[in-house]
């Protein structure tokens, strides 16, 4: 390679973007010195804003296809950057027509038809995500994987005025998919058997979630980077297959998280230093007393901090 400008390109959502991060370092470690770009959306790039993956973001990577105006505007600023290397992390139908608009002449790893660095592996689809992209990255030529960074995650919470020691749950998932919440009934439950001040954090469609299970209301109250900060400070988060869960377990708080029919861990359990699941279909099945004994069985221990930010370690145990 030349030395030229590199794009990375990722969307959403948060869970995934979190995941992400691991790629994000190995592909900054792999280009040190030349020019990356994030194309994503906006929460993303002010996100990641002050990551040290990224010399620059284009926020509208994800124009409706109706607004051809928009497209249009994207298609053309694809082109005039004369990427070198794209590094497709979204891999999805859309990003990978994006490849037309960048041209032929870049290097392109991911699935789009024609990629120079395809991601042929028919089994692709049944990685678990943080092993998916490894091995897309270890195809393109990437033998780094550092360890992620995220102490420029942190904010001031002052404002909060949060005990020493608390519990983070965080009872929401996609409106869309409710087969992924635990009931709120029983958030409220362990809120009481903790033994711990409870936070509970989400978006402010959420708080009545909040009210139902007691505690500190964080609903709609933070920034990702506070609520980052947050989870770094918990004692222990518990909560469904979503975002805050995600970002919480990367950010090194021991996390729990619960699943039911309507995700699969192998393929999506949130990774850091110290992290566990709980499955039953439905999820409603789960007890709070199975979540208690989860709690106690020892599982802080269970995995090596190194080994899991760099997804090498073993799937978490349900």
């Amino acid at each position: 390679m030349n030395g030229g400008p590199i794009l990375v390109i990722k969307f959403a959502a948060l869970g995934d973007v979190v995941q992400a991060f691991g790629p994000f370092a190995a592909i900054r470690a792999q280009h040190p010195r030349q020019k990356i770009t994030l194309l994503t959306t906006r929460p993303y790039a002010e996100l990641l804003a002050g990551s040290p993956w990224f010399d620059a973001f284009h926020a509208e990577g994800r124009p409706p296809w109706r607004d051809l105006r928009a497209v249009a505007r994207l298609a053309l600023w694809l082109r005039r950057q004369r990427f070198e290397r794209v590094y497709d992390l979204q891999t999805s139908g859309r990003s990978s027509r994006y490849r037309i608009f960048v041209g032929d002449k870049a290097e392109w790893s991911g699935i789009a038809r024609g990629a120079s660095h395809p991601h042929a592996n028919p089994g692709r689809d049944h990685m678990h995500t943080v092993a998916r992209q490894r091995e897309q990255l270890e195809i393109a030529g990437i033998t780094r994987f550092p360890l992620p960074e995220t102490s420029w995650l942190l904010a001031d919470i002052t404002r909060f005025a949060l005990p020493e020691r608390y519990a983070l749950l965080v009872p929401g998932a996609s409106p869309g998919r409710p087969g992924k919440r635990w009931p709120v009934a029983n958030f409220a439950t362990l809120a009481e058997k903790l033994g711990l001040p409870v936070v509970v954090a989400g978006s402010t469609a959420e708080a009545p979630l909040a009210a139902a299970i007691g505690g500190i209301d964080l609903t709609g109250r933070t920034s990702l980077r506070e609520l980052a900060t947050i989870a770094r400070g918990a004692a222990l988060c518990i909560g469904n297959d979503t975002g805050p869960v995600h970002l919480a377990a990367a950010m090194g708080a021991p996390t729990l998280a619960l699943f039911g029919a309507d995700s699969d861990p192998a393929l999506c359990a949130p990774r850091g230093p110290v992290v566990a699941v709980l499955r039953a279909r439905p999820i409603a099945a789960i007890t709070p007393d199975q979540v208690l004994a989860r709690i106690g069985s020892g599982f802080l221990g269970d995995l090596d901090p190194a080994a899991a930010l760099a997804g090498d370690a073993p799937e978490p145990r349900g």
